[in-house]
């Protein structure tokens, strides 16, 4: 008798807890449109678009945190056509493909999760977040290798107990001004006044408009409260 009461005290917390389970990670991919920002760009996000891709995965600190790493490839391109200011030499066009590797801390202005337990998470939960990363950019013209900044707002919704789909909207700011070069015979866009700035100044960025589906992988149980 002693032995039945026993098992079910051990059988039924752990089929509870089961029920309300966390996941450490997540792996998934990433679709969407690049934009970049520079002399050829200043501040339209629609603005010769380009897809973007790529795949992702997150560490889950707790509901309201988490670590993500991602490594995506870009298309960036613009043109001086219709811009107000004249440039030297007369219009330029650009485009090339980028790759990107970064990490980002989120924050989540929810707890999220599937809505069911004692920690009353969320489905839906906006974030945002923070981070860096590199970028990488290979000929026609030189090789760009440089760090990146990305910061963003992002929106996540668990489809399912361990399916979440996400839309992020991400600015990289780089330490490089050379990205819309792509051409050796015509470097105007690196620097095309002649004027020397601040290492931070005048520098290139772009932004990621993206969508996600990932699926929860490594469970861990949550702590019972019977």
């Amino acid at each position: 008798m002693y032995a039945v009461v026993a098992g079910a005290m051990l059988l039924f917390p752990a089929s509870l807890c089961a029920d309300n389970l966390e996941y450490r990670y997540e792996a998934g991919v990433m679709v969407g449109g690049s934009s970049y920002y520079g002399d050829a760009n200043y501040n339209s996000l629609v603005n010769n678009m380009s897809f973007m891709g790529g795949i992702m995965g997150r560490y889950n600190i707790n509901p309201r945190l988490a670590v993500k790493a991602s490594l995506s490839a870009a298309g960036i391109g613009g043109t001086t056509a219709g811009l107000d200011n004249t440039f030297p030499g007369g219009n330029v066009e650009f485009s090339r493909v980028i790759y990107d590797l970064g990490a980002q801390f989120e924050c989540h202005f929810l707890a999220y999760g599937d809505g069911t337990g004692y920690k009353h998470s969320s489905r839906l939960a906006p974030y945002i977040f923070a981070g860096v990363g590199m970028t990488f950019a290979p000929k026609p013209a030189s090789n760009v290798f440089t760090a990146n900044f990305p910061v963003g707002l992002g929106l996540k919704y668990k489809i399912a107990p361990r399916l979440n789909l996400g839309c992020e909207l991400s600015f990289r700011f780089t330490l490089s001004d050379k990205l819309d070069v792509t051409k050796e015979t015509a470097p105007l866009l690196n620097d095309p006044y002649g004027v020397k700035s601040g290492w931070l100044k005048n520098k290139d960025s772009y932004s990621f408009l993206s969508i996600s589906v990932s699926y929860d992988l490594s469970p861990k149980y949550r702590e019972c409260n019977n």
